[in-house]
C-alpha cells in the first residue's frame, strides 16, 4: 500500500494493488492495438504510455473498477479514463467478427453445428418511458437481451447486438437473419424452447429445439430421452456465456445502452484471446 498526495489539496490518499487475473497476450495484444492506433492517427503522446493504459482499461472491464478510483491511482482525470476506455471498446469492437464470416469460419473448418442461446445482461434502472422497454418479465429486472453463438467445445464465435430486455429470443434470431446465415453456410444448430418455430422447414431442419409438453399432450418417454441428450449438447453454450460474464462490468451495466453493443463485442475480442490463452 502507497500513500499519494491527493491533487484537491493537503489530504493523503491510499492506493492499493490488486492481482489482474488476465494473461499476459491479452495485455499485449491491448497495447499493441492502442499503439498501431496512436500511430494511425499521429498521436505524438498521451500521458501514460499504451500499456499502463491497457492495464487501466483491463481493470475497468474486468473488476468493474470506478473510473475515479482508477483515475485517483493514476494521477489522471476520470475523464481520461472513460476516454480511454471508450477509445479502446471502439478499437476492440471493431474486431469482432461479423455473423456470416464467423459462421463459414466454423464450416471451413469441419463444423457441423453451432449452440445458440439468448441471455439478459443486467443495467441499471432508469426511470421515463424510453426504459420500460429494457424490462425483462421473464427475469423481473431491467437489462439488455443479447444473442450468442459458440461453437461445439464451447468458444464463443459471434455475439449479436444489444436490444431491449424485452426482445425474445426468436425475435432477435429472425432480426438477424440467423436461419438464412445458417443455410448459407450449411450448419445446423441447437438451441432450447426458446427458438422453438424459428425453423420454418419441417422437412429439413436446420434449428433443433426440443419438444415442448402441454397441458392437453404430454412428452412420450422418446421425446424426454431426445430433450436430455439435446440439453446436453448445448451444455457449451452456457460455459461460453460464463467466461463472457468473467467480465465484472456485465454484473450490473452502468454505461449508456446505445453503446452496449460495442462493449459485448469488445468482450468477445478479449474473451477469445483468454480462451485461446488457456490452451
Amino acid at each position: 500500500m502507497t500513500k499519494t498526495k491527493d491533487r484537491a489539496g493537503d489530504a493523503v490518499s491510499l492506493v492499493y494493488q490488486c492481482r489482474l487475473p488476465l494473461s499476459t497476450r491479452t495485455l499485449t495484444y491491448l497495447a499493441d492495438l492502442l499503439r498501431r492506433h496512436l500511430k494511425a492517427i499521429r498521436s505524438r503522446w498521451r500521458t501514460l504510455p499504451p500499456g499502463k493504459t491497457a492495464v487501466i482499461v483491463l481493470a475497468v472491464l474486468r473488476h468493474d473498477q470506478r473510473l475515479a478510483d482508477m483515475a485517483g491511482g493514476n494521477d489522471i482525470s476520470a475523464t481520461t479514463v472513460r476516454r480511454w476506455r471508450d477509445e479502446l471498446i471502439g478499437l476492440l469492437a471493431a474486431k469482432a467478427p461479423r455473423l456470416d464470416r464467423a459462421l463459414k469460419k466454423i464450416a471451413r473448418r469441419g463444423g457441423e453445428v453451432v449452440l445458440i442461446d439468448g441471455t439478459l445482461i443486467p443495467t441499471q434502472r432508469r426511470t421515463g418511458k424510453a426504459n420500460r422497454p429494457n424490462y425483462s418479465g421473464k427475469h423481473h429486472r431491467h437489462g439488455l437481451h443479447v444473442l450468442a453463438l459458440t461453437d461445439e467445445k464451447g468458444r464463443l464465435i459471434w455475439i449479436s447486438a444489444a436490444r431491449p430486455g424485452r426482445t425474445h429470443d426468436i425475435t432477435a434470431a429472425r432480426r438477424d437473419r440467423l436461419l438464412a446465415h445458417l443455410r448459407a453456410a450449411g450448419l445446423g444448430a441447437l438451441a432450447d424452447l426458446g427458438f422453438l418455430g424459428l425453423d420454418d422447414d419441417p422437412d429439413n431442419p436446420v434449428v433443433v429445439t426440443g419438444f415442448k409438453a402441454t397441458r392437453a399432450r404430454k412428452l412420450t418417454p422418446g421425446q424426454k430421452d431426445a430433450n436430455r441428450a439435446l440439453a446436453a449438447g448445448r451444455v457449451p453454450v452456457e460455459r461460453g456465456f460464463a467466461h463472457l460474464k468473467n467480465w465484472r462490468i456485465l454484473t450490473k451495466l452502468r454505461t449508456d445502452p446505445a453503446r452496449a453493443t460495442h462493449l459485448f463485442r469488445a468482450l468477445l475480442v478479449l474473451t477469445n484471446i483468454e480462451a485461446t490463452t488457456e490452451k
